[in-house]
């Protein structure tokens, strides 16, 4: 079962997290640490396990992806009009797609380490 509050405060945590790694790090490492990072806090938040910390974790990462590609819509469209629609789609489309896979990865094995190092309740 998703705990909503550990997702909310583990999206924003993806999102931090990547950006200050990203700076302190490398950019390609620094990012994937962060996400493994907030992925970890997520899963040892929600004591449920290995398969509840790795659902909470992958949930959190996929609304990260989901709200990206969106905005890239919204903006594509607000400054490109009806071409910009059609590339902030196709771009959206892509980045969700490459973007889902990376963050359930990252966020889905932090969030299983966590769950197994926060046992069940």
């Amino acid at each position: 079962m998703v705990k909503w509050g550990p997702v909310a405060v583990g999206f924003i945590l993806a999102l931090v997290l990547g950006n200050i790694m990203a700076m302190f790090v490398n950019e390609y490492w620094g990012v994937n640490l962060g996400l493994f990072i907030a992925g970890f806090i997520v899963g040892y938040w929600v004591h449920e396990g290995i398969i509840g910390g790795l659902w909470n974790a992958t949930v959190a990462g996929a609304f990260g992806s989901i709200v990206l590609a969106i905005l890239l819509v919204v903006g594509g469209t607000i400054f490109g009009g009806v071409a910009g629609f059609a590339a902030g789609l196709t771009t959206g489309l892509t980045v969700v797609i490459i973007s889902l896979v990376t963050n359930i990865v990252l966020m889905g094995v932090g969030g299983a380490i966590g769950g197994i190092l926060s046992g069940k309740d």
